[in-house]
């Protein structure tokens, strides 16, 4: 692991590298507004993905390294994400951009003006729960780059079958919530949910190249 940090104009955000030996991609993943990269899902891709020839860099937003406890609002975070993404891109890379919940978000809002050649959204939240008719599958259905997104079974931010088709896969994590979670009483493991999402991960991430 190689932490180090970037100046943007929302503050100072922080990329920790969990390098491949022999990279061909690079997946920058982010977090959501409520948590950090020691995000279980966002761990394990930084665990399994090197070893399949991508990079990965797990990013803090600044308002997560300055302490805060509420991220502000969609674009002060678009604003921290251009900011780091030249160090994303100095090792010459094409670059996967992509995050979870909010992460996921702004991936997909800034991948085309970014040249990101594809975009990962784990949990994407597709409305707030309870509130479908409070649709963000306008940001889903315009990143213009392949998607590759990655959801609970039961999440309440957006289930698998409330998602409008469009050019973008999605992988189904069986009993699983808006944090990849499962239920002990499920029928799957939590390393099993895991495995699940970094075994589509991996595969997809090949097709990309």
């Amino acid at each position: 692991m190689t932490p180090e940090t970037r100046e943007t104009d929302a503050g100072t955000a922080r990329i920790t590298w969990h390098r491949a030996k022999q990279a061909r991609l690079v997946l920058a993943m982010s977090h959501g507004a409520g948590g950090g990269i020691g995000a279980r899902d966002l761990q394990a891709l930084a665990r399994v993905l090197p070893g399949h020839g991508v990079s990965v860099a797990l990013v803090e937003q600044p308002w997560r390294v300055a302490g805060k406890k509420i991220a502000p609002a969609p674009k002060t975070l678009d604003t921290g994400w251009r900011g780091i993404w030249p160090a994303l891109a100095a090792p010459g890379l094409p670059v996967v951009s992509g995050g979870r919940s909010a992460g996921a978000r702004v991936a997909c809002r800034t991948a085309a003006e970014l040249g990101a050649v594809a975009v990962l959204a784990l949990g994407f939240p597709l409305h707030p729960p309870g509130r479908p008719e409070k649709s963000r599958a306008e940001e889903l259905l315009g990143t213009g780059v392949p998607t590759l997104v990655v959801q609970g079974a039961n999440d309440p931010f957006g289930r698998p079958a409330e998602f409008p088709e469009g050019p973008y896969e999605l992988i189904e994590v069986p009993y699983a919530d808006h944090g990849l979670a499962v239920p002990g009483r499920a029928d799957l493991t939590q390393e099993r949910a895991l495995e699940i999402v970094t075994d589509g991960v991996t595969r997809w991430a090949a097709s990309l190249g």
